[in-house]
């Protein structure tokens, strides 16, 4: 499997339910957008604007048609994974874009969006392609506690602003299932490990430790990751606290040790293993966002 495979998600319970490889920044297993063919067909996530084809060849490939997607749901707005809202929505003109209300008329005028987004990534934008307005009649905005129906399924929208203050997760209760997006950090199927996600400016520990104890309190049987796929929780959210809290500690250790940010973020760049699942370039590029998104929470205690 690789990069534009669909592949239909049969863990633990589920059904109804595809997970579609965008080859994100030419990564296989590191962006996903999953489709729900429901009485109200939909998508979560749309992943960047650059692979908004491989999205609607998914829909195609599914057997809903493009005059049939009603939902696109977005988790939050980063471009990662609402950059393709815009291009889906013009393909598929009966669906409406669920988007958080807090940020949500950012994809309706993405401009700041953008700006942010070239700041968090640096020269991997050329991976992105602008993202296509959203019009404003399409855009529908939810908040913590609402439900978007789909039919047999329907998606619990839960808060989760640790990662950012727009940030939420959608519980599937007839699956078991939630759609964590970056609310429980990356999975690495490759080498069946969860790894830290941190990005700048909005990241905050605590708040993303309390997030996670907000989806032990749900206790899924499946955990769907926006990076990357679908696994039984088993232990990964326990594991996720671990992993997250020790990284920022390390961060944290290495740059009173050094002194020198960029000193700190060459360290972890040259020492990550990442770069034998995505490639080099796109592990560094990870690595270096990261450790610039702990160094802007530790400078927030100060």
């Amino acid at each position: 499997m690789g990069i534009g495979d669909v592949t239909e998600v049969t863990v633990g319970d589920c059904t109804d339910l595809h997970r579609l490889d965008t080859g994100m920044y030419d990564a296989a297993e590191y962006g996903a957008v999953y489709l729900l063919d429901d009485e109200r067909p939909a998508i979560v996530d749309t992943g960047i604007g650059a692979e908004h084809e491989r999205i609607l060849d998914a829909i195609d490939d599914v057997g809903i048609g493009r005059d049939e997607l009603e939902v696109i749901a977005v988790t939050h707005v980063h471009l990662d994974h609402a950059g393709g809202a815009g291009y889906v929505a013009d393909a598929c003109p009966n669906a409406t874009v669920y988007a958080p209300e807090r940020g949500g008329h950012h994809l309706v005028d993405p401009s700041r969006l953008v700006a942010g987004t070239k700041a968090a990534v640096g020269d991997q934008w050329e991976f992105y392609a602008e993202p296509k307005p959203v019009p404003e009649d399409r855009l529908s905005t939810y908040e913590d506690g609402d439900v978007i129906d789909l039919g047999a399924h329907e998606l619990r929208v839960h808060s989760a602003p640790g990662h950012a203050p727009h940030h939420h997760v959608f519980e599937d209760p007839a699956n078991d299932a939630i759609f964590v997006a970056d609310g429980a950090g990356l999975w690495v199927p490759a080498i069946e490990e969860v790894r830290p996600t941190t990005p700048p400016p909005q990241f905050d520990l605590e708040t993303c430790l309390a997030d996670v104890g907000m989806l032990k309190s749900i206790d899924p049987s499946v955990l769907c990751y926006a990076h990357f796929g679908a696994r039984e929780t088993g232990d990964a959210l326990e594991r996720y606290e671990t992993v997250l809290t020790e990284w920022v500690e390390a961060v944290a250790e290495k740059r009173e040790a050094i002194g020198d940010d960029e000193a700190v973020i060459e360290h972890f760049a040259e020492t990550t293993d990442l770069d034998a699942v995505w490639g080099e370039r796109k592990a560094r590029g990870e690595i270096a966002m990261n450790v610039r998104g702990v160094f802007a929470y530790l400078d927030g205690l100060e």
